[in-house]
C-alpha cells in the first residue's frame, strides 16, 4: 500500500516555536533545523534577528523576526513567553563565552521556567523535544501554582 502524507488534520496544533542562538551555536542551531526542516514547517517560527534571517534562508520556511538579542529580542520573547505566545523555545545559548546582555538571557531562562515552557539549550534536549508526542498532540501545559496566585494579585 503506498504511503500517503497525512492531511492538515493530522498534523495536530501549529506550535509557536522560538528560536535563538548566540554566535557560536548558530551553525549547530542551522544544522538542526535543516535535519527537521518537515517538522518546523509545520509551526510558527520565531525568531531573533541573525538567528531568525540565517534560518529562513536556510529553510525557505516563514520566520517571524524580532530584534537581536544583545538589541532586545531576548525581552521581546520573555515578553511573549509571559503573555503565552510561546509554546516552545530552543536557546542554544554559548556557557563559555561572555554575552554582553547576559542579564537578558538569564531572564529569558528565568520566564521559560517560571511560565512552564519547555527550553532547549542543546542538539541533544532539542532532538527530545522534536520527538515527543506530546509535540503534536492537543497537550496544554500546566500553570504553575506560584503563577497562578501572581497572576491573580497582578489583576487586583
Amino acid at each position: 500500500m503506498e504511503r500517503r502524507p497525512p492531511d492538515a488534520s493530522q498534523l495536530g496544533p501549529r506550535r509557536r516555536i522560538a528560536m535563538v542562538a548566540h554566535d557560536n551555536c548558530k551553525a549547530d542551531l542551522l544544522a538542526w533545523a535543516r535535519y527537521n526542516q518537515d517538522l518546523l514547517a509545520r509551526h510558527n517560527l520565531i525568531a531573533t534577528g541573525t538567528t531568525g534571517r540565517l534560518l529562513a534562508r536556510e529553510l525557505a520556511l516563514p520566520v517571524e523576526l524580532l530584534r537581536s538579542g544583545p538589541l532586545g529580542g531576548d525581552l521581546q520573547i520573555g515578553a511573549r513567553i509571559a503573555e503565552g505566545g510561546i509554546d516552545l523555545l530552543l536557546f542554544f545559548w554559548d556557557p563559555l563565552e561572555p554575552q554582553p546582555h547576559d542579564p537578558d538571557v538569564k531572564a529569558l531562562l528565568r520566564i521559560s521556567v517560571v511560565w512552564n515552557v519547555p527550553v532547549a539549550c542543546n542538539r541533544a534536549t532539542a532532538d527530545f523535544l522534536a520527538s515527543s508526542p506530546l509535540l503534536g498532540s492537543e497537550y496544554v501545559p500546566s500553570t504553575p501554582a506560584r503563577v497562578s496566585v501572581a497572576a491573580r494579585d497582578d489583576v487586583r
